[in-house]
Order: structure tokens, then C-alpha cells, then sequence
């Protein structure tokens, strides 16, 4: 029985075409996404710099109108103009 192969017989139940000769050739035929962090990582890195420049700003007492860049970098030169700390909340 070894050389022998069921059609179908180890795929998932929701598999379209039931004709993977594994449950893991089933699997990567359906390319999942397990790890979304892997798949879109550049949108997660800009994401952690924004937040990296609010914190930077916030320890500098610098309050942003919001966690953007664009945000970020106005309050900042605003600052660094007027020589006091921008407040947006003011």
C-alpha cells in the first residue's frame, strides 16, 4: 500500500480541489498567512518609528497634535522656532 494514493484523502475538509497527496501540501496550496507581522513588516517598522518620534517628542515635553510623522516633525519645529515646548492641547 505504500506506493498507493487516495485522491483527496489527507486534505483539509474545506479544500477545493481534494487532490493534495498531504495535509501539509494541502496547507501550503491555501497560502495562509499565519504570521501577518512577517507578511507586511515594512508597514510595521514605519508604524514603530511614528510611535518612536512621539515618545521622543512627549520626553522632550514636546505634546504633538497626534502620533503621525507629519505631526511629530510640526510640533517639533515649532518647538525648536518659538524655543518652548508645543503644546497642542493648549
Amino acid at each position: 500500500m505504500a506506493g498507493k494514493f487516495k485522491k483527496g484523502k489527507r486534505c483539509s475538509s474545506a479544500c477545493i480541489t481534494q487532490d493534495h497527496r498531504t495535509f501539509g501540501e494541502c496547507m501550503r496550496s491555501k497560502n495562509l498567512q499565519l504570521n501577518p507581522n512577517l507578511a507586511d513588516n515594512s508597514a510595521n517598522k514605519n508604524t514603530e518609528r511614528e510611535l518612536q518620534a512621539y515618545r521622543d517628542a512627549r520626553a522632550q515635553g514636546i505634546q504633538p497634535a497626534g502620533t503621525t510623522m507629519k505631526k511629530v516633525r510640526e510640533a517639533v519645529e515649532i518647538s525648536n522656532a518659538t524655543g518652548t515646548a508645543f503644546n497642542a492641547d493648549a
